[in-house]
């Protein structure tokens, strides 16, 4: 029984932070993909790994994606956009990392849980999951959990956005997934 009803917690409060997020963000992202010439995506810890799975998605639907940190990432330049997910928009290494994009006069978009930060400053656009008082402690979903996972859903519904408008068949995104698993 208690497995249930940590399922539902956790549903329950995704469900209200994706409720209180803005809906234009998925074509705000979309246009913002397909001006950028390359995409390049941070984040520390657990946002890193979210990041990851944006990555993956937008390579498969045929964007030039690289994730910052990686040994074959190439420099950053200007028409490149940099996207930062980071739930506080304080991280230190993110920081770094939006003003050096800045100073080539690339484009930054942070996907935060609180728009007013240092990144969110320094951003062309801000994208904030929810409402900041949605994010108080909730019992079972410790230390971003819920910015984590309300993040990768609502990316996960961007990227089915981007399909959808796209009409990029899965069969094209098949050819593109990695084969030297």
């Amino acid at each position: 029984m208690w497995q249930q009803e940590n399922q539902k917690l956790v549903v329950n409060k995704i469900s209200e932070i994706l409720d209180a997020t803005d809906i234009s963000y998925a074509e705000q992202m979309t246009g913002m993909f397909d001006k950028a010439r390359r995409i390049f995506i941070s984040g520390a810890g657990r946002s890193k790994l979210v990041g990851n799975f944006l990555g993956m998605r937008l390579m498969h639907s045929g964007y030039d994606v690289s994730m910052v940190g990686e040994i074959v990432t190439p420099s950053i330049k200007k028409g490149d956009l940099l996207i930062i997910i980071s739930g506080s928009g304080e991280t230190e290494q993110l920081v770094a990392f939006t003003n050096k994009a800045k100073s080539v006069g690339a484009k930054i978009v942070l996907i935060c849980s609180k728009a007013e930060s240092t990144i969110g400053d320094l951003a062309d656009g801000v994208i904030q999951i929810g409402k900041q008082e949605l994010y108080q402690t909730v019992k079972g979903m410790p230390m971003g959990t819920v910015f984590e996972l309300s993040t990768l859903c609502f990316l996960e519904s961007v990227v089915s956005h981007l399909i959808w408008e796209k009409e990029i068949p899965e069969e094209k995104m098949r050819e593109r997934h990695a084969n030297m698993e």
